[in-house]
């Protein structure tokens, strides 16, 4: 009888150990690994570089605005080209890494856009996000002189009298020549007749015709109102509507760009278009945004 309940008592004892043992390893185990998990800090967004190309009338704009975006997305870094917009429609022709295109003129968009449905597109080139694109900005065409004008010019018809010596325009295939030659059409004046006789300079960009009226290299240029407020240019004429076609800027993401730099891409130009601040300093320099 005592080595039975002897026997009892060490098997409750076992028991009880083995109870203390299953309670202590229950409050020491560590917490599931999805607890974890799920109180980690979210993680940033990923760096992303945009590569724009511009027309060179946009280029003080885009750089005041690029500055504002830093602060709306500091994760990406906008790399820019600005030149006229039929050397950088070439450039993406020839193979050139390009995001986003602005351009000062439907021709040069059209001619990589699959979608054109104005017979631009000749080499049926594939080159535009045709969702993406947009009308962004209206620009005017002006006539500007230097400071002082000591040629006197007063207006687009000045250009075919003997006040004229050296007129600065834009070549035929950046926008700013083509809208300039319509002019210079419309007004029944000879654009040989005045190569024949030395009134006429080239250059490949906007921004050079502007430059040259500044430092008085020549009496007049045909530019852009925009340069002309941001180069501080005296303008003596605007063309009417009749004298040209209308200078739309459109912009579009580009099939050309790096891989995951789309939306990024995307995002930049809403931006560009509808943030207060970035249409403020648009319209400050005389663009209209559309």
């Amino acid at each position: 009888m005592k080595k039975l309940l002897a026997l009892l008592l060490a098997l409750c004892m076992v028991f009880a150990l083995a109870a203390c043992g299953q309670e202590g390893s229950t409050t020491t185990e560590p917490p599931a690994e999805t607890d974890i998990v799920e109180t980690e800090a979210p993680v940033s967004d990923e760096p992303v570089e945009v590569i724009v190309f511009a027309a060179a009338s946009m280029e003080a704009t885009l750089t005041q605005i690029a500055e504002l975006y830093k602060e709306v997305a500091p994760n990406v870094t906008l790399t820019f080209t600005f030149d006229s917009s039929g050397t950088l429609k070439t450039q993406i022709e020839e193979g050139a890494v390009c995001d986003l295109f602005i351009s000062a003129a439907q021709k040069q968009m059209n001619q990589l856009d699959a979608a054109d449905s104005t017979g631009t597109n000749t080499d049926g080139l594939d080159y535009v996000v045709s969702e993406s694109r947009i009308d962004l900005v209206e620009n005017k065409v002006v006539l500007a002189v230097p400071d002082d004008n000591p040629a006197g010019i007063e207006g687009f018809t000045d250009l075919a009298t003997d006040k004229l010596s050296l007129l600065c325009l834009g070549n035929d295939d950046v926008p700013v020549g083509a809208y300039s030659l319509q002019i210079l059409e419309y007004l029944g004046i000879d654009i040989v007749g005045l190569e024949s006789a030395g009134k006429v300079t080239y250059a490949s960009n906007v921004s050079e015709v502007a430059n040259q009226v500044k430092e008085g290299a020549v009496d007049c240029g045909i530019i852009y109102a925009t340069d002309a407020f941001t180069y501080e240019l005296n303008v003596v004429d605007q063309a009417t509507s009749e004298m040209c076609d209308q200078v739309i800027y459109p912009a579009a993401v580009m099939k050309s760009g790096t891989e995951g730099a789309a939306e990024a891409a995307q995002a930049f130009l809403d931006y560009i278009h509808t943030d207060a601040d970035a249409v403020a300093i648009l319209e400050g320099v005389g663009f209209t945004v559309l």
